[in-house]
């Protein structure tokens, strides 16, 4: 493999020509040929736009170094800490923040699982966990599993964390149990929020205030918008005894290569070392190669999707206010997610139900995301131009 380090400090590439341009390579003839959960829950005829799946080919330096693991042979479990150290130059280089300690980190199975360990580190049964709804449901699924209730803590009406409501959150939660633990998502998912630097500080003092420990789904950290700044969590002052998840799945389409990087501030170093030996025989040996060779030398191939995402935000606003004025939709600031608003059209709180059964087009339903996701649908943008065109024409249609 290339040994050479790439430039992964530009935010995007310039425009590239459609050949060079990830979202706009493969056909929905050759999309239908995956057997992947996107392309295979729904009959043929339906347009799936609908879970964290990117309808791109796999990035070059991923795929040759799956080829060369293949070839030989090395196949095997996982070791080492290489995952860990692609990942602190790419957040030196990217975000500029040299924080990220290899020796502070762990190899855990995928993002959920690693939240789901780093909740059993700092909190006990029974604890609360509090999360600002709507927000990813696993969220709900898997702390509910691990027998710690969801707390929710309203985002405002900006879909950005409302700290008054968080505070008022951790104060009852402070009272009420000996070990809460705050699960933050950032980037946000499905609104799109970009935490600043400024909400984040202030989440850390507020978490400090009232003892809840915050752990951070920090998965759609590559994925940002033009002109925007990813902060890590862990990077804030005050956020020194937070722990971290990471991973290169969505921002490079491989949710089916399992690999997440759990990382822990200064102060939360003892509580990672408590994580059990064997959860790091969890993730895929070649999981943790692609995930590597993304970081390492697939940036250009990154760089190249998000100037694609910025024209599909741009390009889905413009159908939106032609076909289906309304719904309200705000560009987001990350993730390939967009998030729409479509109470004003009279379709119930599930309109995803009734896009899907009249425009044969399947979204997201808001109502799984919790407290405001009534009446919203989430749409994945990371497709080509001429699927969202179609998309939004089958909405306009299911509704006309």
């Amino acid at each position: 493999m290339d040994n050479t380090t790439p430039d992964i400090s530009a935010p995007h590439a310039p425009d590239a020509p459609d050949g060079a341009q990830p979202l706009r390579q493969l056909s929905l003839e050759q999309l239908r040929r995956r057997t992947s959960m996107k392309w295979r829950t729904f009959p043929e005829d339906v347009l799936p736009l609908w879970v964290a799946e990117m309808d791109v080919p796999l990035a070059e330096p991923v795929a040759r170094a799956l080829t060369d693991a293949v070839v030989l042979g090395d196949t095997g479990y996982p070791a080492g800490t290489s995952y860990a150290e692609a990942l602190a130059e790419f957040a030196r280089v990217r975000w500029g923040w040299d924080g990220l300690a290899v020796e502070r980190t762990a190899i855990v199975p995928d993002v959920m699982l690693g939240v789901v360990e780093m909740l059993k580190l700092v909190s006990g049964p029974g604890d609360p966990v509090i999360v600002n709804c709507p927000v990813y449901p696993p969220f709900y699924q898997f702390v509910g599993s691990l027998g710690r209730p969801v707390v929710e803590a309203p985002l405002g009406a900006d879909g950005r964390i409302d700290l008054a409501v968080l505070e008022e959150a951790f104060k009852r939660a402070a009272r009420d149990a000996e070990r809460p633990a705050y699960l933050l998502c950032s980037p946000q998912n499905p609104t799109g929020a970009v935490h600043t630097a400024a909400e984040l500080t202030e989440v850390a003092r507020l978490a400090r205030m009232y003892g809840v420990r915050v752990v951070v789904d920090e998965i759609h950290a590559p994925i940002v918008a033009a002109g925007t700044s990813f902060v890590p969590y862990l990077s804030v002052p005050g956020g020194e005894n937070g722990l971290s998840l990471m991973s290169a799945s969505k921002a490079w389409n491989l949710a089916g290569l399992k690999a997440a990087v759990a990382t822990a501030g200064p102060e939360a170093a003892d509580d990672l070392a408590r994580l059990p030996e064997e959860v790091s025989h969890g993730p895929s040996h070649l999981g943790i190669i692609a995930h590597t060779a993304a970081l390492r030398h697939g940036v250009g191939w990154l760089d190249a999707v998000l100037s694609g995402l910025d024209d599909n935000r741009r390009l889905l606003k413009g159908l939106l206010a032609e076909h289906l004025p309304g719904v309200g939709y705000q560009p987001a600031q990350g993730t390939y997610l967009a998030w729409l608003d479509c109470r004003d059209l009279g379709l119930g709180d599930d309109p995803a139900s009734v896009f899907l059964q009249r425009g044969r087009v399947a979204l997201n339903s808001g109502t799984p995301f919790g407290s405001g996701g009534a009446g919203f649908v989430r749409m994945n943008l990371a497709t080509s131009p001429d699927l969202i065109t179609e998309a939004v024409r089958r909405m306009a249609a299911a509704i006309a």
